[in-house]
């Protein structure tokens, strides 16, 4: 009996939503990083980072069950090439962590945290599905704020204004 079941369609989901994902950070270049649609907003380059280290927070998820805001590495957005392997390398480490787990592991607890302040816990299956979906909210965001500053938006689940052949 396959003991990964969920995780290969976490996968399935990951790897899916991996290239329209990639070419909406390609086309953010650094002048637009600053860019904020409305004061309650996010600055397009933090939203950016955060679309390209969501893949992260799986792997961590998974292998290690808890994120610490208190001891977590914050990556320095310098460049788009940057923010682009980054991107790469959060996905492949996303990737290793769904093909070595097991339904039963996923069950396990994940614990985010704030220092010693508990914030939330759940499952490690419930959390890795929040972050798929949290990922797509984010990437959503991102191209509202790509079509603001003229940027043409990829298409992700179907054609878009701008790519109307996949």
């Amino acid at each position: 009996m396959d003991k990964n079941i969920i995780a290969k369609e976490f996968l399935r989901i990951l790897d899916a939503d991996v290239v329209a994902t990639r070419k909406c950070l390609e086309r953010i270049t650094e002048k637009f990083y600053g860019y904020k649609p409305h004061d309650k907003s996010m600055i397009m380059g933090s939203l950016a980072q955060v679309v390209a280290e969501i893949p992260k927070w799986i792997a961590v998820t998974i292998e290690k069950g808890e994120v610490n805001f208190a001891t977590w590495e914050k990556y320095n957005l310098t460049t788009t090439a940057d923010l682009i392997k980054f991107f790469s390398e959060n996905v492949k480490m996303a990737e290793k962590a769904l093909k070595n787990t097991t339904d039963e592991e996923l069950e396990k607890m994940f614990y985010l945290k704030s220092g010693d302040k508990e914030l939330m816990k759940s499952s490690r299956r419930d959390s890795v599905a929040q972050s798929l979906m949290h990922w797509a909210h984010h990437r959503g965001q991102l191209t509202v704020y790509m079509r603001l500053n003229g940027i043409p938006v990829p298409a992700i689940y179907g054609p878009s204004a701008d790519e109307k052949e996949f």
